[in-house]
């Protein structure tokens, strides 16, 4: 398992992650009874240090997603504990979770779906600060026009509504939205992806700004690794609803050791048209995270595979998934600190 002190510097994490399940049942039948679960996350721990980046990657369905809303209680999670700044985030009522809300905020994947097209980005930017009783009035118009003004937009933008704006200045918006209560820990949910490269540009160094002025932690929740290799401090790579690969930035392209991770980065488009890189892919259909109940003996069955590898004629080395199904604990790498990966010790 990870160590609270997984970090070389020994500092103390402001948000720890431990062991942390969430489930959906599976309902059918006229009764709707439950015959199983969807195992979205599956016993995941991590730490997010002050002022740190956690890249959080992987395949889409792997869980991403609903690790980042479940730390923040959007999601109930199953089981598992939530630390932050050393207050467990599941044993607070919803009156103790509104005042954690103000230290902790979400930037939504879908930079249109999540703004109300009903009101104004001054409302919108404005209704936090309202709900938290920080502002009111012109104090709070002023407050509204600084945010804008930091995230790169023009104040008067204020009256507009949201179908006003290309899909980047939406996303400066939640940006703006999100930095409203002057949180400390921000879960980035692709905050990127739907944008064309060029403006992808300007919002990573917009947020990056934000980090360094504000001492911000993020974890940054994505799937394009070339983009986590340039922002994210350390990453953690995701896959069926576990973490199978924790180590820093530098360590974890230099010496991937998970065959799913050499996967991933396999795949990242080659720069120079003269290197090379050795293709490793990922064959069969990819795994369901349902897993149906054994009505006799009241468990869950597991199956898995042995590694299988093959190398075709183009030189392609291929890695059946069913063969990744099995995922032991985090492990750290005897020569290498802070480098953990799932594999029997």
């Amino acid at each position: 398992m990870i160590r609270p002190d997984d970090s070389a510097s020994g500092r103390t994490p402001l948000l720890e992650v431990r062991d942390l399940h969430t489930h959906f049942p599976v309902r059918r039948g006229l009764l709707k009874k439950t015959v199983g679960y969807v195992k979205a996350v599956d016993g995941v721990s991590f730490d997010v240090f002050p002022g740190e980046t956690l890249g959080l990657v992987g395949e889409s369905g792997c869980g991403k997603t609903t690790v980042g809303r479940t730390l923040l209680r959007l999601i109930p999670a199953t089981s598992g504990q939530v630390t932050f700044g050393g207050v467990d985030l599941f044993a607070l009522s919803a009156g103790e979770m509104k005042t954690y809300r103000r230290k902790m905020q979400i930037i939504f994947q879908d930079p249109y779906g999540s703004l109300n097209p009903r009101m104004t980005i001054g409302r919108i930017i404005g209704e936090p600060i309202q709900v938290h009783g920080l502002a009111r009035g012109s104090e709070l118009n002023d407050r509204v026009a600084s945010l804008l003004k930091r995230v790169g937009l023009d104040p008067d933008y204020a009256r507009r509504y949201p179908h006003e704006f290309s899909g980047g200045q939406r996303q400066r918006i939640g940006i703006a939205r999100a930095l409203a209560l002057e949180p400390k820990f921000i879960v980035c949910d692709e905050p990127v992806s739907a944008l064309d490269v060029s403006i992808q540009s300007q919002v990573l160094n917009l947020l990056d700004d934000l980090q360094d002025e504000f001492g911000l932690s993020f974890l940054f929740i994505a799937h394009n690794l070339a983009v986590v290799e340039h922002f994210c401090d350390r990453i953690a790579v995701m896959y069926l609803g576990r973490i199978v690969e924790l180590a820093g930035r530098e360590q974890l392209y230099r010496n991937p050791l998970h065959p799913y991770t050499q996967a991933l980065l396999s795949a990242v488009p080659e720069p120079n048209p003269v290197r090379k890189r050795q293709r490793i892919m990922l064959t069969g259909d990819v795994p369901s995270p349902i897993s149906y109940l054994d009505e006799k003996y009241g468990q869950t069955t597991i199956q898995a595979a042995q590694t299988t590898t093959a190398t075709t004629e183009e030189g392609v080395e291929c890695i059946d998934r069913a063969a990744l199904l099995d995922r032991p604990p985090l492990i750290e790498v005897p020569d290498d600190p802070g480098h953990f990966v799932s594999a029997q010790p």
